[in-house]
């Protein structure tokens, strides 16, 4: 399970979130990506918005169809209520709870790492930042990527939760640099762990950029690299 953050709202930290798994998936990997943000949910929203509908076990909805109260949420396939959802097309995205309050995150996504199966890529995309909620993903995870674009303000708070997610024992993969146009040495150096990829400035729909899309694609193969994925996922 890998935990996607960074800092404050606004860095492209769902964007990317997306934007991986998509690449992943067109790898040929089966990939589950969940949205650990239960206070400002949007990732089921920008993943229907930016491409291809949600997978959901039984079919794909067509897009800005209304959301069935039966849709695969993270609580749902989490506790066998719904059966673990692969689709090797797209990614399949699993929304909030319905009721965030109450549900324990933590057991949550603990119980989530458990039904998925080990050779399929699971995503969370996390909080925002270095505040409490960011916890229970990053302790679930066992590895994290951090997305911040290169201003000294996103910087700073990406560094915040740099150290938060080391001390919760979820180690940096590497780093998603978002809208930039080259990448300092300093970076990495800055992190302590790789730039896993870097994202050109466009906008105002990133996802829908083929050179967005590019990046993504070499940032997911770097991905598989640095965490052994050729290995422990299965991809084509």
């Amino acid at each position: 399970m890998i935990a996607v953050a960074g800092g404050k709202g606004g860095s492209g930290k769902t964007t990317t979130t997306v934007g991986l798994a998509r690449a992943l998936s067109r790898r040929g990997a089966p990939v589950v990506v969940a949205d650990a943000d239960w206070d400002l949910p949007n990732l089921v929203e920008l993943a229907d918005e930016t491409g291809e509908p949600v997978a959901t076990p039984d079919a794909s909805p067509a897009r800005g169809a209304p959301v069935s109260d039966d849709r695969p949420t993270v609580t749902r396939v989490a506790r066998g209520e719904r059966p673990v959802p692969v689709d090797r097309r797209v990614p399949v995205v699993l929304d909030a709870p319905d009721r965030p309050s109450e549900h324990d995150a933590a057991t949550v996504l603990a119980d989530l790492d458990d039904v998925v199966p080990e050779d399929t890529p699971l995503l969370l995309d996390c909080p925002a930042g270095a505040s409490p909620d960011v916890a229970a993903p990053l302790r679930a995870a066992d590895r994290c990527v951090l997305v911040t674009p290169l201003h000294r303000p996103a910087l700073r708070d990406a560094a915040k939760t740099a150290a938060v997610a080391r001390r919760l024992d979820c180690p940096l993969l590497g780093i998603v640099v978002t809208r930039a146009e080259s990448v300092p040495d300093a970076v990495s150096d800055l992190f302590g762990c790789p730039v896993l990829g870097r994202v050109p400035p466009k906008s105002p729909v990133p996802l829908a950029d083929a050179s967005v899309e590019t990046a993504y694609d070499a940032a997911a193969a770097a991905l598989v690299e640095t965490y052994g994925g050729g290995e422990r996922w299965r991809i084509a």
